[in-house]
């Protein structure tokens, strides 16, 4: 067995079976690679060295050379306590010694003026489907995240009868804007059941850990059939979908998603099957998945909040609670969750730890809504290029936005439209008066007109941030500094030419521990590692201890960012999606296999699929 290896040239190959020949055959260690139907050894540790002890590396007196050592760096190792100076070596895919590690190893890895942290645990991610085609599942993995969580609101690909396939694909293409020709191609389908869904994500052979939660819509769908969609289920389809939750759980998921936003809708603007589920039903199925041992996760419908909270804490006295949340309502939901958890209820949410929206400009295509602009839509960059160096097409453009019936609710986009800048590092934090709008008004120009201007000066370059949520980041630092709050939500895999905050976890380090000092570099880290680990359940990752699982990052802090992101067109069709990169990437390690090295993957993928043992 051992790690697979892909070729990273390209970042990922456009369909499902260019990689069939990589992976065909390969497996893990013989420690992960058990069969679909035995326990696999996971969240706990039992049978590997206890935690805090040093391994045992002497064989009949003779010294022996460790897997890898992490040498002089500076450790923070996820727990919360100081950060110390120290050495880590790593044996079999768990870290075997932490200190002064005297032993040599068959690789070393120089971390002076470097800290070595867990590897990163990714809460929201919609990588269902791309990883079907792109095992190093980009862009996350640049970002020192090692173990992602699949399945998120409400949305998954199982369990699916295989007349439900094109209902499941055309729903997450209007929910998360993944392309439904990529889906229906660009996976094997070879599953029912959930469990089968994990078995084959694991024939893929990811570049990290992954685990996933079963969707409420899915799940209900296999039920209820076409009914799903509108319709109250009975007490017996109740009773169906509970039980069909809790084998899903038995079967690996690490939980069950939930989606009671209504603006999530079908193709036909239905809302997608369980947004207006009854409590009974919640309660039910919260009750056969917390009696597994899993988790309930939940996007919330914002405009009922108080409801929602309400249904929250009934549920969370069944099982441990995620959802997503918002600053807008952070104040109300401070004084709510805070309560629970005083009552003893298990409840964390995740949030971007920027302002969360889409990304606009010349070479993604996401314009306004008017007949010039559409035709722009309709070619490539190049051509778009071309078009817009003709001043009288330039001024149509305009025209048509000030003419347009929706220009009032235009312009006033513009107030919260962020120019991200020409430099390596996109500019995510600029204050209120830095706006397309502000930069128009200071010009005299209609904001139109700017987005031009700013367009043809960056030889058709620049993004503009397009803030739709957590827009003001004073009220957002409150929240993320609560003890509810985790910084995430990411949205990986989803929204792919839309937006990109897959690279989130190196904003966290980089924006609000180094450059503003709000996080201390240990209190970053236990949000971004040991805490999502311990929501999802697992004891033998998400900080650095002897005997653990060897998902570490060694990271140059002064140099950590993001970097631009861009668009590629490497989906199967060639659809187009964001990709975001990053610098100050020292290594990644996933399960003691590096994966990255000097912000680049090395082709190695060495992920595990995470599966709920209860």
């Amino acid at each position: 067995g051992g790690p697979r290896a892909v070729d990273t040239a390209h970042g990922s190959t456009p369909h499902f079976l260019a990689y069939s020949t990589v992976t065909q055959g390969l497996r893990r260690r013989s420690e992960s690679s058990a069969p679909p139907d035995s326990d696999p050894p996971i969240v706990t540790a039992s049978a590997r060295r206890p935690f805090g002890t040093k391994a045992n590396n002497q064989q009949k007196g003779t010294t022996m050379a460790h897997d890898v050592v992490i040498r002089n760096g500076t450790i923070v190792d996820g727990t919360g306590q100081p950060q110390f100076a120290g050495d880590i070596a790593v044996d079999g895919g768990s870290i075997s010694e932490i200190g002064v590690v005297s032993e040599s190893g068959r690789e070393e890895i120089n971390a002076d003026g470097k800290i070595v942290t867990p590897g990163f645990v990714d809460l929201h991610t919609h990588l269902d489907a791309q990883i079907g085609w792109d095992p190093m599942m980009t862009s996350i993995t640049w970002h020192g995240v090692t173990t992602a969580l699949l399945g998120n609101c409400g949305v998954t690909f199982a369990p699916c009868k295989s007349e439900d396939r094109d209902f499941l694909a055309g729903m997450m293409e209007t929910v998360e804007d993944i392309p439904k020709h990529a889906i229906l191609t660009g996976l094997p389908w070879d599953w029912q059941s959930y469990g089968g869904y994990l078995d084959s994500i694991e024939r893929l052979g990811p570049m990290i850990n992954v685990c996933g939660l079963v969707g409420h819509s899915a799940t209900r769908t296999y039920v209820m059939g076409e009914r799903a969609i509108e319709e109250q289920a009975t007490p017996e389809e109740i009773e169906q979908i509970a039980a069909l939750a809790g084998q899903s759980v038995r079967e690996g998921a690490i939980g069950f998603s939930v989606n009671r936003h209504p603006g999530h809708t079908l193709p036909d603007r239905r809302p997608i099957p369980g947004t207006f589920a009854s409590r009974d039903e919640m309660l039910a199925i919260a009750k056969a998945v917390g009696d597994e041992g899993g988790i309930m996760q939940t996007v919330p419908h914002f405009g009922d909040i108080e409801n929602e909270m309400d249904l929250l804490e009934e549920e969370g006295k069944s099982a441990r609670l995620l959802f997503s949340a918002i600053s807008e309502h952070g104040v109300r939901l401070d004084e709510r969750i805070s309560d629970m958890r005083a009552k003893g209820v298990d409840v964390t949410a995740v949030t971007v730890p920027r302002s969360g929206g889409g990304v606009g400009g010349l070479t993604t295509g996401n314009f306004w809504p008017t007949p010039s602009w559409n035709e722009l839509r309709k070619v490539d960059f190049n051509a778009r290029w071309e078009r817009i160096q003709d001043a009288e097409f330039r001024a149509k453009l305009v025209q048509e936005v000030k003419d347009s019936p929706h220009a009032e609710m235009i312009v006033k986009g513009t107030h919260r439209s962020y120019p991200l800048g020409l430099g390596d590092r996109p500019h995510y934090t600029g204050g209120r008066h830095e706006s397309l709008a502000d930069i128009a008004a200071e010009a005299g120009e209609h904001p139109v007109e700017t987005w031009l201007r700013l367009t043809l000066e960056s030889n058709g370059q620049m993004l503009f941030h397009n803030r739709g949520f957590n827009v003001n980041l004073e009220h957002l630092e409150k929240m993320i500094t609560t003890d509810w709050a985790m910084p995430g939500l990411g949205d990986a895999g989803a929204h792919v030419s839309q937006m990109i905050d897959s690279g989130w976890s190196t904003f966290v380090l980089s924006h609000w521990h180094r450059d503003s000092g709000v996080y201390s570099a240990e209190e970053a880290v236990r949000r971004i590692a040991a805490e999502p680990a311990r929501v999802l359940g697992f004891h033998d990752r998400g900080t650095l201890q002897v005997g653990k699982r060897a998902d570490i990052n060694v990271i140059d802090l002064e140099t950590l960012a993001e970097r631009q992101p861009y668009i590629v067109h490497d989906f199967p069709g060639g659809a187009p999606r964001f990709q975001q990169r990053a610098r100050g990437y020292k290594a990644t390690l996933c399960n003691g296999q590096v994966i990255l090295r000097d912000d680049e993957h090395t082709g190695i993928c060495a992920g595990e699929v995470l599966r709920n043992n209860g």
